[in-house]
């Protein structure tokens, strides 16, 4: 059987890395391996990360909310946050600031993989756009996870996050990892540390979907230089998480162990 070796390098890539104000983005890593598009035609100007965009584009058409959903901000570089941060601070002050807009090198946005969205409508406030809880919007938010996103910052998480509730930002983090997540009421903050209980080859994360099951398991990357895995049968994925591991997501087949 096939093996791969993991290394820490791992760590800081990957659709699962989480990113805030303890854990900054390695920019070096994320611009180096990833590519970036517009997030559709008419926002030419706006860009994610190519497998966010083009979710983002299946969960807008589920949504039939072409013409009622308009993109805000995806990708931004260093000095685009910095200047966001900055112009912030002068025009909204530190208290509204540090509420809704991250830290230069903090923010999800410098990993393509987060995007700001707004009820299309004639002005729309950049940092605070409105994206209500009912209507299209909460169509979208509703559907959201099916397509690999999730609502990042929440009402009552604040604690957690370090960031105000902000309707409007949703993160690409993929399915199941989506799924799981919303079915558990978790930010991604707490979803990384649950999947520390969850060892790689001896206790994973079970989700049934669809009569498949998918494995999802963590293995540390700081303790040793590298980790030897072994390739697993059928479709898997590997993610970092930013902070000390990767995260293993294998789909395989259905049996009776009890899953999320």
């Amino acid at each position: 059987m096939k093996t791969i070796e993991l290394t820490r390098k791992k760590i800081y890539k990957g659709h699962l890395i989480l990113v805030n104000q303890q854990y900054p983005i390695h920019e070096e890593v994320i611009t180096k391996n990833h590519r970036f598009v517009p997030v559709d035609e008419s926002h030419e100007d706006i860009f994610l990360e190519l497998r966010s965009a083009v979710m983002l584009s299946q969960l807008i058409k589920a949504c039939k909310a072409e013409d009622s959903i308009v993109p805000i901000s995806g990708y931004r570089s260093l000095q685009e946050q910095q200047e966001i941060f900055q112009n912030s601070m002068r025009e909204n002050g530190e208290a509204f600031t540090l509420k809704y807009v991250a830290l230069p090198n903090c923010s999800e946005h410098q990993t393509g993989f987060a995007i700001d969205v707004a009820e299309k409508k004639q002005d729309i406030d950049f940092i605070c756009p409105d994206f209500p809880y009912h209507g299209i919007c909460q169509k979208f938010r509703e559907k959201a996870a099916d397509f690999g996103f999730i609502e990042r910052y929440q009402k009552g998480k604040e604690a957690i996050t370090g960031i105000g509730q902000e309707p409007w930002h949703f993160r690409y983090v993929g399915y199941p990892h989506s799924k799981i997540i919303e079915n558990l009421k978790l930010t991604l903050e707490e979803y990384i540390d649950l999947l520390r209980n969850h060892i790689y080859n001896k206790n994973p994360l079970l989700f049934q979907e669809k009569g498949r099951e998918i494995q999802v398991s963590y293995v540390n990357l700081i303790e040793e230089n590298s980790v030897t895995v072994q390739e697993p049968n059928g479709m898997w994925q590997i993610s970092g998480n930013n902070v000390d591991g990767g995260i293993i997501t294998v789909w395989g087949e259905n049996d009776e162990r009890q899953s999320v």
